[in-house]
């Protein structure tokens, strides 16, 4: 796909992306019966690393569209899958994720950039200022494919020891280039794309130790001389053996208070049943605390293709059913347990019924003007809600009378004002579209009365 296309296909998500994050902001108190639209109502982005080669089968995709805001590629965007001979770039399977994760309105965090791991062979026998080029080359290279469309970089992941020294890790890049290849690697970034939020990502840092002792103390130095960087990562991989902190949400908050945005970046906890639940809960409630924390990424969609699949991590199991751990996540995000619950404010009851039918009202070049209408059954309703699917080229700019919440390119609309509607009585609300070169008219779903 050329990048003139890449740009036209950004520019018709935004649109959507904007106005979730725009309604989610308004309604942060309403209740969402998904991960990623229960995050949204507290101002946080709840994704998940994603594979390319998943992205076929039918309950994978599902899963993901219905369940997350955002998407990290697993390992389509590393240095191996990206530039595998050198100045040779290739970008087919990165492509095929931000793709998906575009025509749902969805945001990508890039993943990663400069890390010691999958190197192509061709990397590591550099000489060392052949090595900075090369560094600053891929950087500039992997980042202008993806410019303005990816919303955190992963800049450098994983550049310090375990253990107690607190000291750098062994790799091409320390052991050629020093202590400054960091600052270099994120003054490239930030030229490469001043859009994208850069952060730094490793593990075993999420409580307070000597590790993260010293990604504090450089991310302080970078602050303080202005080095480019907005966000820490902290991958929280969790077990029996490597438990959630107990001073997890303090050195969360130390972080954030340095001048940083905080994202969970690769959260999974092996276990199952209430104590799994548990310490998602713990992990939740901390990122909920920290008002510079701005999104959790779980490592993966369902247990069986989890990097830790024998200790069944995440929040579906191989089946794709909701565990325990998911309905820890969703109460602890403010989440209802699902649109089925009884008390829903769409769940139909008494014989309420509506019917919504679809007109555009004014339509120019570059736009138009549509409207729904909204008309009760046989007997009064209290309230409604109706769902409007836009081609995924299309944006909405703005809605009256209704309030809408997203999902992708769902939209979820449900009454401002005018809820309540006698038997036979309308009502309507309105939106204006910005076709993007798609002239199709949206799909109108199924009007739901209570």
């Amino acid at each position: 796909m050329s990048m003139i296309v890449r740009r036209l296909s950004r520019a018709a998500t935004a649109g959507l992306v904007a106005a979730a994050a725009l309604t989610a902001a308004a309604h942060s108190a309403e209740a969402a019966d998904t991960l990623g639209s229960a995050a949204a109502g507290q101002g946080r982005y709840f994704g998940t690393a994603v594979a390319a080669s998943h992205l076929g089968e039918s309950d994978y995709a599902a899963t993901l569209d219905r369940e997350f805001s955002s998407v990290t590629p697993e390992n389509e965007m590393k240095w191996d899958a990206t530039e595998p001979s050198r100045g040779s770039f290739t970008f087919t399977s990165a492509d095929r994720i931000v793709d998906h994760a575009q025509s749902q309105g969805m945001d990508v965090r890039g993943h990663t950039l400069v890390w010691h791991s999958q190197l192509p062979s061709w990397v590591s026998p550099l000489g060392a200022q052949d090595l900075r080029t090369a560094m600053n080359a891929h950087i500039n290279g992997l980042m202008g494919h993806y410019k303005g469309e990816i919303h955190s970089w992963d800049v450098v992941n994983e550049a310090f020891q375990d253990g107690g020294s607190g000291a750098r890790r062994s790799s091409p890049f320390q052991d050629k280039l020093g202590d400054g290849f960091i600052e270099e690697a994120f003054r490239t970034a930030r030229a490469a794309d001043p859009a994208a939020k850069l952060c730094y990502n490793d593990y075993n840092t999420d409580g307070v130790n000597a590790k993260s002792n010293a990604v504090y103390d450089m991310v302080k130095d970078f602050k303080s001389r202005g080095v480019p960087i907005d966000c820490v990562g902290f991958q929280s991989h969790f077990n029996s053996n490597s438990p959630v902190p107990s001073d997890y949400r303090h050195n969360l908050q130390r972080f954030a208070d340095l001048g940083v945005d905080v994202q969970i970046t690769e959260l999974d906890i092996e276990g199952s049943g209430s104590a799994q639940a548990a310490d998602y809960t713990k992990v939740v409630e901390a990122c909920l605390a920290v008002s510079r924390c701005t999104g959790m990424t779980v490592w993966g969609v369902t247990d069986k293709y989890s990097w830790r699949s024998g200790g069944t991590p995440l929040l579906f199991d191989g089946d794709y059913n909701e565990k325990p751990a998911y309905g820890a996540v969703l109460s602890a995000l403010g989440g209802s347990g699902g649109p089925g619950d009884p008390g829903d404010p769409g769940d139909p009851r008494d014989g309420a019924s509506c019917t919504a039918t679809y007109t555009r009202t004014a339509d120019w070049s570059s736009g138009y003007n549509g409207q729904v209408t909204i008309t009760a059954g046989a007997e009064p309703i209290s309230s409604w809600t109706a769902t409007v699917t836009l081609p995924a080229q299309q944006s909405v700019s703005s809605l009256w009378n209704g309030t809408p919440t997203w999902s992708g390119n769902v939209m979820t609309v449900r009454p401002s004002w005018n809820g309540p509607l006698a038997a036979g009585a309308s009502t309507s609300f309105g939106f204006t579209a910005a076709k993007n070169g798609s002239d199709a008219a949206p799909t109108v779903g199924t009007c739901t009365a209570s």
